[in-house]
């Protein structure tokens, strides 16, 4: 049964299920799913903040670094795209609290790594983890807000990363100047994985998705869960395990399918998101690969780099939640690649000011980098049908890693030659990502600001 199908059986359900008022429920869930985002965000700033230490530790190159930073990629990666089609298969709900546990375990593991192997290891599960996060999160939450608001929610949420960004840098600045640096990461590392296990606990009310129950066939326990976010419950029972009356695809199906139904919008989700986690991840490696050692930094300094960073985080993620469904999602997202391309050209200009100027140009690049990948991600992540809509996500971001993967490697290598080298490379992504939504927009792509899921997916 389609999606179209699936919407004529269940139109008045998904119609009310769209257009309800705001109220606690929506509240409650974008809390929850943003708590467990910001825990996400403390584990990827945390690998930065502490590489300083860890380099010390065991006695890491650059090249070394990087791979460490790839290894997290790669977990995210295999996390978003895996999960990604589980979603589907098997509910939002499963996935984002089995993600949230996975990395909390994971992380509360690093702490007591005994060696480069070990850690590799752990961050490579970690990754799994937050991968899994980034497809089931965006999707339940796509899923369940009103139509009107589900940019501005989705962005909300998302907007926890700098939140998360910021406990990190603030903890691993207190721990590191108060502890010595080998112990002090450990530290940072073990309370992660607590937090992270704490906020998935709170997570166990959350119900599943209806849009994605009626997909299954299970219409009543939808309609269930719709009167209750109706009457703004916050804790709903756990879900009936019944069986499926409904086959979900197995992988290589539900990818051919959205490749043969929705190859535009999944190219513009895999290009966008390419181009935000190439610039966004290699402008993080920037600070420990090519500032730290070009400005003789000790470690326990580079995490106030972090919390400027994070401080111009906050207000990017802010400004794009308040223009998604003000201006719409081509403007926003365009106006936001468009403008970190260009402030990373500018940071570049003023590298050789010292350390103060660095952190300037660091917290109003990442503002802009942040404001950016807020705003993709609400716009590509509502494009996808609803039976296929984790699958696409996770696609996307899967693509996504690629780019991340091999940007810290490319930023070493730009670095070698000077800091300016670096940020121009960055500068680049940021622009292939304006001329992606650009050539969207304007050849006939949808602006899906205000529109049911319903009507996007068969637009």
């Amino acid at each position: 049964m389609t999606d179209t199908d699936q919407s004529a059986r269940s139109g008045p359900s998904l119609a009310r299920l769209a257009d309800l008022p705001w109220n606690r429920f929506h509240t409650v869930v974008v809390l929850l799913f943003g708590m467990g985002w910001a825990m996400d965000a403390f584990e990827v700033t945390l690998i930065g903040n502490v590489l300083g230490a860890l380099r010390s530790r065991f006695h890491l190159g650059a090249d070394a670094m990087s791979v460490i930073l790839a290894a997290w990629f790669a977990g995210l990666m295999l996390g978003a795209s895996g999960f990604g089609i589980l979603s589907d298969r098997y509910g939002r709900r499963r996935v984002f609290l089995a993600s949230l546990v996975l990395y909390g375990i994971a992380t509360l593991a690093t702490a007591f790594a005994p060696s480069l192997a070990a850690l590799l290891a752990l961050r490579l599960l970690a990754g799994i983890g937050v991968g899994a996060e980034y497809a089931a999160i965006n999707a339940a939450i796509t899923e369940l807000v009103p139509s009107r608001s589900r940019g501005r929610a989705a962005a909300i949420v998302l907007n926890f990363w700098p939140v998360g960004s910021l406990a990190a840098a603030l903890l691993s600045w207190l721990v590191l100047s108060a502890v010595p640096p080998d112990l002090g990461w450990r530290v940072v590392f073990g309370f992660g994985g607590v937090i992270a296990l704490s906020a998935a606990w709170l997570r166990r009310h959350l119900p599943e998705s209806p849009r994605w129950l009626i997909a299954v066939d299970r219409t009543d326990e939808a309609h269930a869960v719709i009167d209750a976010i109706e009457a703004g419950l916050t804790r709903l029972p756990a879900p009936e395990a019944a069986p499926f009356r409904r086959r979900v695809g197995f992988q290589g199906a539900m990818l051919a399918t959205l490749i043969r139904r929705h190859p535009g919008r999944l190219a513009l989700g895999a290009l966008l998101d390419f181009a935000e986690a190439s610039g966004y991840y290699g402008l993080f490696a920037f600070l420990p690969i090519v500032v730290l050692p070009a400005l003789h930094l000790p470690a326990a300094r580079l995490p106030v780099f972090y919390l400027a960073g994070s401080l111009g985080a906050l207000a990017g993620g802010f400004a794009a939640a308040a223009l998604l469904d003000r201006i719409g999602r081509g403007w926003t997202v365009g106006g936001f690649y468009l403008a970190t391309a260009i402030g990373t050209i500018g940071f570049a200009a003023i590298t050789g000011l010292g350390a103060g100027a660095i952190m300037a140009g660091f917290a109003l690049v990442n503002c802009l980098a942040t404001g950016s990948w807020i705003a993709a991600y609400p716009t590509f992540s509502e494009l996808f049908p609803t039976t296929l809509r984790a699958t696409g996500i996770g696609a996307s971001v899967a693509v996504g890693r690629i780019g991340a993967m091999a940007s810290p490697f490319l930023v070493a290598y730009a670095g070698s030659f000077s800091m300016k080298a670096a940020l121009l490379l960055l500068a680049g992504f940021w622009l292939l990502g304006a001329a992606v939504i650009l050539v969207w927009r304007f050849g006939g792509g949808i602006e899906a600001r205000g529109l049911a899921l319903e009507t996007i997916a068969d637009a």
